[in-house]
């Protein structure tokens, strides 16, 4: 038996006025997904336990078989992961977005989608100024800095506070003081930095400073073949994922073009997918 999960990440969205008060899944043409529908079978499942807060990383783990309750630390040693970024025991990694602060407020979590070359430069320029703190390019926006003996930190996602003032959201907890110095030192290095210059002359967000976020400790996951019996495949263009699969010894499948993001080549997807599914029992096509 062959499984190929086709996973639609904040698929369901929300309303908008523009739509006649639809989401935008509503609001869309889906013959195909009709037809599975349709001809097929329909459940409901909790994919985020009681008490959890809805996140990519949760409902991933929860959706793939593994409990969050027992095995989730934080987002960013999953994407740490993915990076080949070996945690020490004490080591917090910490999600660090690009963001766009505009007046106090959260203008853009993803700095106008910036893509990786121009994340890379603004990220080696920071690295110069705060030598003490380990900071990784991801991709994109989606970044990762790792405190050494960390103590933790309370943090919000960037995305979750859209429009709003920042300063309720700024890091608290033992790691806020370092925390706040990064994101302050960004804010300078960041201010008159070539990419960012280019940015606005050409109409596009300037990434304004860091955001780190949903640190955590080096988790364990039991590999997916010894949960399920079965040999597994992830297809993701986003680091998140791509550690959990590590994490879980499943399969990485490349995907050329794959962006995580609009523009992302679907067709190429579904191609190695099903080419995957030749020697894999489970494939998980993560679509951003």
């Amino acid at each position: 038996m062959k499984y190929i999960v086709i996973l639609g990440d904040g698929m369901a969205d929300e309303p908008l006025e523009e739509l006649g008060g639809k989401t935008p899944l509503e609001y869309a043409r889906t013959p195909n997904m009709d037809r599975i529908a349709r001809e097929g079978m329909m459940g409901m499942i909790r994919t985020i336990p009681e008490g959890y807060e809805a996140g990519s990383d949760i409902a991933n783990l929860g959706i793939l078989g593994y409990d969050p309750r027992s095995c989730y630390t934080g987002r960013g040693p999953l994407e740490a992961a993915s990076m080949g970024i070996a945690l020490a025991a004490d080591d917090i990694a910490y999600r660090c977005n690009l963001v766009t602060i505009s007046d106090g407020v959260m203008a853009d979590f993803s700095a106008g989608h910036i893509s990786s070359e121009e994340g890379r430069s603004l990220f080696a320029t920071l690295a110069e100024q705060i030598p003490s703190v380990p900071l990784y390019p991801g991709v994109s926006y989606r970044n990762l800095l790792v405190l050494r003996g960390g103590g933790g930190a309370v943090t919000y996602p960037p995305h979750d506070i859209i429009g709003e003032k920042i300063d309720p959201y700024l890091p608290a907890g033992k790691d806020a003081g370092i925390l706040l110095k990064c994101m302050e030192k960004s804010r300078e290095v960041f201010l008159d930095h070539p990419v960012n210059l280019a940015r606005t002359a050409n109409a596009q967000p300037p990434a304004t400073q860091i955001w780190p976020w949903s640190g955590g400790k080096r988790p364990s996951l039991i590999p997916f073949r010894h949960l399920f019996g079965k040999d597994g495949g992830v297809i993701s263009a986003v680091d998140l994922l791509q550690g959990i699969a590590r994490l879980a010894k499943m399969e990485v499948i490349q995907v050329p073009g794959a962006t995580g993001y609009l523009d992302t080549d679907y067709q190429a997807k579904a191609a190695y997918a099903l080419d995957a599914a030749k020697h894999l029992d489970f494939v998980y096509v993560h679509i951003e």
